[in-house]
């Protein structure tokens, strides 16, 4: 027998220990010839059965990243969707009726197709490690867990639990996966294979559900699911994202079993697999990954980093550094300035490390007040987050350059000013870049870093790679006014306001685009983002011919701000928006208020504020939330022609 990405050794005892490591790849994907070199596994583990069968990784990046996502974009017929599905439904079945315990050793990321194959094993053991995250995101792709995960996964935890993470795709850590019942232990790394061999000899029974939670996953299981998809109709519209509905079709009526579905039926493989929402999710997959690739290249390990402002901004681009293990200084004219920002760190640490109290602990002492900006000789990222003016800013990076070190990189998180203008004071204006984050910063993934003519190839990379440390998503962008996302989110928005002029209810403007496709509707995210930064928005790229929309005009004028004010279009009440009941809106009122942001994405692309097409939908998905099963607004206005 031939192997050229599972190893298959035997120990004392008679286990078996299967390590997967496939070739030339950095992580672990389930392609055709990694499964059908497990389909040989299992022929030799039948000839000859061992005591048990621990599966593992042979890669430092995790145990298994999930199918190869490359070979469902050469599905192009409901025969392959089908056989594709088929090989991995089969291939786990046999693994599950396998007559010897098995056991999933899971370390680092376990994906997709790769929990599939987690749950298709009698036991599976979590490493208690940041790097350990187990979940199914399908759905996240347009398409669903069709290799057994929608058969095991309720029968293991529950259908409430079991859905909530089929339907959302979100992760979870080792220590959660135990609670949940998803791993049968968490163990550290020292002893995991110790702890592998001792519960695979155990004899212990696999789980089971208590009986209410075996009832609903049984005869009450028309209950969860009715209730289940209410909650999705609250968030996505079966035109648009096919795939959640369809996990709780299949689970409710087939079994949790795809292939059982017949080809009529909207939940059909033949159906979701070839949906225009599928192609475009796995689009917008793709260039994530795209972008996830700037910075790779830079050798750059940063540990200390600087902040100048400990306004919201500044305050939570500091949070995240410390979040990532970086200690940060944060700077602000006084220790009065800097403490509501501690306080938000304190809290985001507290839900972000709920249980863990000493970890939150660290986190936190790792942010470090600094009003007098002592930090700025240690740092090795220094960034300026303080009040959009450019005299302000210039004075400030000719004090910061000549007390920090030679090599720490220099950035601005401006959003309207030009990098350029504020590097022309510099005696080295190379060293000086954009790292434009956006507002929510723990929320939004999207990080423009911006160069201008002058900045150097080394401080580019080195941004971008800062910017991956952070788990963000580094989007290369020119320096010129609003970059990518606030030059075409700032149309889009005026757009709606205008119509705002025009007597149409914001309630109605907001159900409009929601209904498009958006996430949130312009007007909420004016009053989100606040109007005072809206009309700055506006000037900065329009300059002084700027007309601002009578509406926002007037609430600014008298001190409506938005959200962080309490009222602005709306009334904010414990941070949601209070709305009344939506009037019609006028036909093709989605399409008008689109418009001008189609037109200034092209605009981008054509002046080169990113280097094509594929980037600059990749920045308007991830920077401002346009609808990712269009593929982005190009893509999705290319297909309609």
């Amino acid at each position: 027998m031939t192997l050229n990405n599972w190893k298959l050794e035997r120990d004392a005892e008679g286990i078996a220990w299967a390590t997967l490591n496939v070739a030339d790849s950095a992580a672990n994907t389930l392609g055709a010839a990694v499964m059908a070199e497990l389909d040989l596994v299992l022929d030799q583990l039948t000839l000859r059965p061992p005591t048990g069968l621990v599966i593992r990784s042979g890669k430092a990046a995790g145990f298994i990243a999930g199918a190869n996502i490359e070979e469902f974009t050469r599905i192009d017929s409901a025969e392959d969707a089908r056989a594709l599905v088929a090989r991995g439904w089969t291939l786990f079945e046999r693994l599950a009726r396998a007559t010897y315990p098995t056991l999933a050793l899971i370390r680092g990321h376990c994906m997709g197709g790769g929990l599939e194959l987690a749950l298709a094993c009698r036991y599976r053991l979590t490493v208690d490690e940041p790097g350990t995250r187990l979940a199914l995101p399908e759905v996240m792709l347009g398409i669903y867990p069709a290799w057994g995960g929608m058969l095991r996964l309720p029968q293991l935890i529950g259908p409430a639990a079991a859905l909530d993470l089929m339907l959302t795709g979100k992760g979870v850590d080792a220590v959660k996966a135990r609670r949940l019942g998803l791993a049968d232990d968490c163990v550290p790394a020292r002893v995991m294979d110790n702890a592998a061999r001792i519960m695979l000899l155990s004899g212990r029974a696999p789980r089971r559900l208590p009986l209410l939670q075996g009832l609903l996953n049984g005869p009450l299981r028309s209950i969860v699911a009715g209730k289940a998809k209410k909650q999705v109709a609250s968030k996505a519209r079966p035109e648009h994202y096919p795939a959640p509905y369809a996990i709780i079709d299949i689970w409710a009526h087939y079994g949790g079993n795809a292939l059982a579905v017949p080809a009529a039926s909207s939940s059909s493989l033949e159906a979701v697999f070839r949906s225009p929402t599928a192609k475009n999710l796995i689009r917008v997959f793709f260039l994530q990954e795209r972008l996830k690739g700037f910075g790779k290249d830079a050798d750059f390990n940063p540990l200390r980093v600087h902040v100048v402002g400990a306004g919201v901004m500044g305050g939570d681009i500091a949070t995240e550094c410390a979040l990532r293990g970086m200690i940060v200084t944060l700077q602000d004219q006084s220790v009065e300035r800097i403490a509501p920002a501690i306080a938000r760190a304190a809290k985001r640490f507290e839900r972000k490390f709920k249980g863990k109290p000493r970890e939150a602990r660290f986190a936190l002492d790792r942010v470090i007040p600094d009003p007098a900006g002592h930090g700025v000789a240690r740092a090795d990222v220094i960034i300026e987050a303080i009040v959009e003016n450019l005299e302000a800013k210039r004075a400030l990076f000719v004090d910061i350059e000549l007390r920090a070190r030679p090599d720490a990189l220099l950035a601005s998180n401006t959003s309207s000013l030009r990098i350029a203008d504020i590097a022309s004071a510099l005696a080295e204006p190379g060293r000086l870049v954009g790292i434009h984050f956006f507002n929510p910063v723990a929320v939004m993934p999207l990080v423009e870093v911006v160069r201008t003519p002058a900045s150097s190839d080394e401080a580019f990379r080195r941004a971008a790679a800062f910017v991956r440390k952070l788990d963000k998503l580094p989007l290369p962008v020119k320096d010129e006014p609003g970059f990518l996302v606030n030059a075409v989110l700032g149309p889009y928005m005026y757009e709606a306001l205008r119509c705002v002029d025009e007597g149409i209810a914001p309630e109605a403007i907001d159900a409009a685009l929601v209904a498009y496709g958006m996430p949130m509707g312009p007007i909420e995210l004016v009053d989100t983002v606040g109007l005072d930064i809206a009309v700055a928005a506006g000037k900065a790229l329009a300059g002084a011919a700027a007309v601002l929309p009578k509406a926002l005009a007037d609430k600014v004028a008298a001190g409506h701000l938005g959200k962080k004010s309490g009222q602005g279009f709306y009334t904010w009440q414990a941070g949601k928006a209070q709305k009344s009941a939506s009037t019609s809106a006028p036909a093709g009122l989605a399409a008008r208020i689109v418009a001008p942001l189609l037109a200034a994405t092209e605009a981008c692309v054509a002046k080169g504020v990113v280097a094509d097409a594929d980037l600059a939908d990749a920045g308007v998905i991830f920077g401002t939330g346009f609808a990712p099963f269009t593929g982005g607004p190009l893509n999705h206005f290319r297909s309609l022609s």
